[in-house]
């Protein structure tokens, strides 16, 4: 029962490329993995310009606050390396025997995805509002369409983050409800032996026996007869 919990099969079973890349968490990896893609590189490539001809350092877009371009990017790149990380986490899940594992692995994605959608929705928020407050300018313009893509894949992200934090919580409850049947229905001791029926030493005691209830006591001397004397 160990092998087949938390929306995996059994441990060792083999594993169909095709069927893990149509499952709706690996999709939604690869989504999110491609939004994280464009976020940080819009503000790197795009999001830093020059608003004054006379002044060649290269200022943030986003109402020229360094804060803001760093934290979109820091965001991006930590959502990147989660997705890949998590996504071979799951193209190795089930070869993951011990149910103690399974459930580290998936209060592990459930903490991540919830965070990484808190820190999209600050992102989300914080470009917006930067962006809101930003001054158009001759250099400003250039990076106009860049700045949009990262508030407005920012903003997406944050619904694909939510959906897989909400898949990690589906089969977290669904690995404890199999978790609880299996503690319920089996010895906490993978040793122990199942009980079984009583056995008999093979030997019947006699003990066990009475004598018959219609026996008649055989006097040896009966009432009325003597024995003759020779």
């Amino acid at each position: 029962m160990e092998g087949a919990s938390f929306g995996a099969g059994r441990a060792g079973g083999a594993i169909d490329p095709v069927d893990f890349l149509k499952q709706p968490q690996t999709i939604l990896r690869v989504i999110t993995w491609i939004f994280s893609i464009v976020v940080f590189g819009s503000i790197v490539n795009e999001c830093y310009v020059n608003t004054d001809s006379q002044n060649p350092e290269l200022l943030c877009v986003f109402n020229e606050n360094e804060s803001a371009c760093s934290y979109g990017i820091a965001v991006g790149i930590i959502a990147f390396f989660g997705c890949i990380f998590f996504f071979i986490v799951d193209l190795h899940f089930q070869q993951i025997s011990s149910v103690k594992d399974r459930k580290r692995a998936v209060l592990l994605d459930l903490g991540f995805s919830g965070f990484l959608s808190f820190l999209w929705f600050v992102a989300f928020c914080f470009l917006a509002n930067q962006w809101q407050r930003t001054t158009m300018s001759k250099g400003v313009s250039q990076g106009a369409d860049a700045a949009r893509a990262a508030i407005a894949f920012s903003f997406f992200s944050i619904i694909v983050w939510v959906a897989l934090a909400v898949k990690a919580l589906q089969r977290y409850r669904l690995g404890t409800d199999m978790s609880l049947f299996a503690t319920d229905q089996f010895a906490t001791d993978p040793n122990a032996p199942y009980p079984g029926y009583p056995t008999g030493s093979g030997i019947e005691s006699t003990e066990t026996y009475q004598s018959p209830p219609f026996t008649e006591t055989l006097d040896t001397n009966p009432k009325g007869y003597q024995v003759p004397a020779y």
